[in-house]
């Protein structure tokens, strides 16, 4: 029988609290201050420790600098409020999860259904790492490149924690795949992962959607709906593209996240969400802060700790491992093994992959249907693009030192219509308009191709075409 001990100044809320946890299937102890905690964990070292953070002779933090515990046991924190101060200093001392005071018996019943020991999640970390040394992938996750290794290093830290994790990179780099291995190597991996394209939804049904409604609370509510919150409970709610989530909701995501409570649709009465909340955007956080798409408050309560995508440009050297991945996928599905040709490799690794990840994984499926024998050779992958000075993402993100002129950006002999050039001085907004703009041109406003280039997914390249046409017709108006 597993063993925990509960740390609490409050006799009257200790009792009460080993009470319910015992008719759980543990066994408990009792500590009131620091002293006797430290006398009880000498006597029988607890397996998870449920702490107060007020405590008469110190604070039950104080209990973190025994590495013995922390290696040993799982530390879930009570508190009154889960602010953003105590989530990093949980994190950075090792705590598992939270109790939001007062306790219900639902949350209780979540965090001791989680329970697993460190040494478990280490193992878990292990194995992946294992892997990655052996074949080159850590979980779902393919490469090994230094800024993938970081990736997999900050993932490995932050998986058994409560704390949000806010993802960012350039459409197509793996952000859903990174929040679906921090949620295996969780402690809500037997939960459901729901994963959630925050900008694929209309923003009439967004709040139903994420919320859930009641039956008549509008029209066409024939029927009680559970949203996404209700549907992942217990496990982790992954909400891609944030940034296009209307602002006057983003208001009630960061009330509950603040409070762990939302209301459905047309309901007086709220509900406990016990999810953990990844969020993911292809945009540059402060840039969509500045632009208005992003709260300011919602991004400093979701950055808790931010993950940072590597673009696919950045780790060339990871491409012949990705590609051959997808290819023995594609061939073991489809009955019939190929493999590229040393000039087909070469191709690949030197090609700038603006769609990043999405687009290498397309670009060898469409090659492996167009190969005629086993062989893929360089016929049928993408060439590289002439005149192209930044890929498409890296010049929304480069930070300009002096005016450049569109015949530095050029190699010799350069189509003109394919440069754009900015002064300096110009916004990260203005940049991403004109650069979008002036690449819808180029493909003559074919859109698939034009987010295909830029990166980015087909609805976000809408999303900003609409954003665009509503400015120009403020400007008019005004004019």
């Amino acid at each position: 029988m597993n063993h925990v001990l509960i740390v609490d100044d409050d006799v009257d809320s200790a009792t009460s609290l080993r009470d319910l946890v015992a008719t759980e299937n543990f066994s408990v102890a009792l500590a009131h201050t620091l002293r006797d905690a430290r006398r009880q964990i000498a006597l029988q070292p607890p397996d998870l420790v449920l702490l107060d953070l007020q405590l008469p002779d110190g604070s039950g933090l104080d209990l973190f600098s025994d590495p013995d515990l922390v290696a040993s046991s799982e530390l879930v924190l009570i508190t009154g409020h889960a602010s953003l101060e105590t989530s990093i200093e949980a994190l950075r001392l090792g705590a598992a999860d939270y109790i939001v005071k007062p306790i219900v018996m639902r949350q209780l019943q979540g965090v001791l259904s989680r329970f697993m020991k460190p040494a478990a999640l280490k193992a878990d970390v292990a194995r992946m790492n294992a892997g990655l040394a052996s074949k080159g992938h850590f979980g779902h996750l393919w490469g090994q490149a230094p800024p993938m290794l970081r990736v997999y290093e900050q993932i490995s830290r932050v998986a058994g924690t409560a704390v949000t994790v806010f993802i960012t990179g350039e459409s197509g780099t793996g952000k859903e795949v990174v929040a679906q291995t921090v949620h295996d190597l969780s402690r809500r991996r037997k939960q459901p992962f729901l994963a959630v394209n925050c900008g694929a939804i209309s923003p009439n049904l967004i709040e139903s959607e994420i919320f859930g409604h009641e039956k008549g609370s509008f029209t066409g509510a024939d029927r009680q709906h559970l949203g996404f919150f209700e549907r992942a409970n217990g496990g982790t709610l992954f909400l891609d593209e944030i940034t296009e989530m209307p602002l006057e909701l983003q208001v009630k995501l960061l009330r509950v996240l603040e409070t762990g409570r939302f209301m459905r649709v047309g309901s007086t009465q709220s509900q406990e969400a016990d999810v953990r909340v990844i969020a993911a955007t292809n945009r540059l956080p402060e840039q969509a802060v500045a632009s208005g798409k992003l709260r300011e408050d919602l991004l400093y309560r979701l950055n808790v700790f931010p993950i940072e995508l590597p673009p696919l440009r950045d780790r060339l050297s990871d491409v012949g491992l990705l590609a051959q991945h997808f290819l023995e996928g594609i061939a073991k599905q489809e009955g019939q093994p190929k493999r590229f040709t040393s000039s087909a490799l070469e191709r690949l690794a030197t090609y700038h992959w603006p769609g990043n990840v999405r687009e290498l994984r397309n670009a060898v499926q469409r090659a492996y249907v167009m190969a005629a024998g086993e062989e893929i050779n360089e016929e049928w992958l993408p060439r590289p693009q002439a005149g192209v000075a930044l890929p498409a993402a890296a010049a929304l993100q480069a930070e300009p030192a002096a005016p450049v002129a569109a015949a530095e950006l050029a190699a010799p002999a350069v189509d003109p219509s394919m440069i754009v050039s900015l002064p300096v001085g110009t916004s990260m907004a203005q940049a991403e308009r004109a650069l979008i703009e002036a690449t819808l041109r180029y493909h003559k406003f074919q859109k698939e191709r034009t987010a295909a280039v830029l990166g980015i997914s087909l609805k976000t390249l809408y999303n900003r075409l609409k954003e665009y046409a509503a400015d120009s017709e403020d400007t008019s108006a005004s004019t």
